[in-house]
């Protein structure tokens, strides 16, 4: 049977993979095609993960939890957007700073909290689970279509459906929306944007929300789906993959999204090969495993950071001219 190959397997676990970093890459997307630098989305990926986990605990109620997640990850990146845009601080020692506050800060709450370990109880019946769609046992006896149907197009929860459809709609609002006119003019050249008449700043701040909101999916995603709990530093770089899916994509919408999927591809293939005895090899070492996506993420930066062109204005805080 189909089901039975490995293949099968790396390709569910491709498609459930990916929507960690599919939100966060379409949330860096925003904020750097504005013209902020978004190394903070592995903060706010944590920060909204343990915030999403405590509530679900709580409330026994998912949909409370992605509601907390939402809430603290804009707060931090509106906090974020201060620091960069009216303060014109270093975005980079902003994001960095980010990070190792979230890092730490999530560990003591759920230690203060929970006393596990820093981790969160297991949320049980608050986790979001998988929607079965309907005809899925009709169709489960026949070879190929019944697996496809069942495991590729359904069987996931809705936040998987979430992140695949933002793809096209992210790049229907970057490329043929007012929004994206001017968030792709802030990015670019924000003198002649604002010389046209567009505020920087406020374009500057509605990418730096609308990115806080994405990336909450990711962190809500990785605790009320994939773990069912919230564990220290449990994005591992997560956000940090997101960036570079953004240089491989040469910061569009739909290539990002391909180099999300790759790299949830290599985590599948990871996976899978974990523990198994390959012909000619052996069994390979787990911590060698462990590695491969960011072995993967060094070739690609060292391969397609020189071709990659960034917003010419990232980085760089907007002084109004006179």
């Amino acid at each position: 049977m189909f089901e039975d190959l490995h293949l099968s397997s790396i390709v569910v676990s491709t498609i459930r993979n990916a929507p960690v970093l599919i939100f966060a890459a379409m949330a860096g997307l925003f904020a750097e095609r504005s013209g902020v630098v978004d190394i903070a989305l592995e903060g706010k990926i944590l920060a909204s993960a343990f915030v999403s986990a405590a509530v679900a605990f709580t409330t026994q109620n998912a949909w409370y939890g992605v509601a907390a997640g939402v809430a603290v990850s804009a707060a931090l990146a509106l906090l974020q957007g201060y620091v960069s845009i009216t303060q014109k601080g270093n975005q980079l020692v902003g994001g960095i700073a980010i990070n190792i506050a979230m890092s730490g800060l999530t560990f003591v709450l759920a230690q203060f909290f929970y006393q596990q370990g820093g981790r969160t109880p297991d949320l049980g019946q608050a986790r979001l689970f998988d929607i079965v769609l309907p005809g899925t046992q009709a169709l489960e006896g026949i070879p190929f279509i019944g697996w496809f149907y069942g495991h590729v197009i359904g069987g996931h929860s809705a936040l998987v459906y979430l992140a695949f459809a933002l793809i096209p709609l992210v790049h229907w609002v970057i490329y043929h929306s007012r929004f994206g006119l001017r968030l792709r003019a802030c990015g670019e050249n924000p003198h002649a944007a604002d010389a046209a008449g567009v505020s920087v700043a406020t374009t500057r701040y509605m990418a730096m929300l609308v990115a806080g909101i994405l990336c909450s999916f990711s962190g809500a995603y990785l605790a009320i789906v994939q773990s069912g709990f919230f564990l220290r530093d449990m994005s591992a770089g997560a956000g940090y993959l997101a960036l570079t899916a953004l240089v491989f994509g040469n910061w569009r919408p739909m290539y990002t999204a391909l180099g999300c999927m790759m790299f949830g591809f290599f985590s599948a293939v990871q996976i899978q090969i974990e523990g198994v005895d390959l012909p000619g090899i052996g069994r390979i070492p787990g911590s060698l495993i462990q590695m491969v996506p960011y072995v993967v993420t060094v070739i690609v930066l060292a391969g397609l950071m020189a071709k990659s062109v960034a917003p010419k204005a990232i980085g760089k805080p907007f002084v109004k001219s006179r």
